[in-house]
């Protein structure tokens, strides 16, 4: 039973030790090249170039998090269609009359929503 599992032990064994010589040798190195301390200016906001002028932790709209939850929804479909077309072939009639419904019951989802206003950002 033990032989079974014994690569996976190996390879988890090899990545753990890879992964703390590489965490190892970055803070080694960074110490030794650094030449000057981290002043005020390299630890400032430099993302969008100005300070933070609100809380971070601001809430968002829910508009938001239905678009993306939408985006999800609609983006696995495709996930979907993938294997179906590779094997379209194998399946048959019944896996394409199966694909079919899948993708009406997808499409009038998403009627749905655009009649409803859900996709639009106002």
């Amino acid at each position: 039973m033990l032989n079974n599992y014994l690569p996976i032990l190996i390879f988890l064994a090899i990545a753990t030790a890879v992964a703390l010589v590489l965490l190892t040798l970055g803070s080694v190195i960074g110490r030794f090249f650094a030449r000057e301390p981290a002043d005020r200016d390299k630890l400032s906001a430099y993302e969008c170039g100005f300070e933070a002028f609100e809380d971070s932790r601001m809430k968002f709209d829910v508009r938001y998090y239905l678009v993306a939850i939408l985006f999800i929804v609609f983006d696995l479909e495709i996930v979907f269609l993938f294997p179906w077309a590779v094997a379209l072939g194998d399946i048959g009639v019944a896996g394409l009359i199966a694909m079919v419904v899948f993708l009406g019951i997808l499409t009038v989802g998403f009627i749905y929503e655009w009649k409803k206003g859900a996709l639009e950002w106002d």
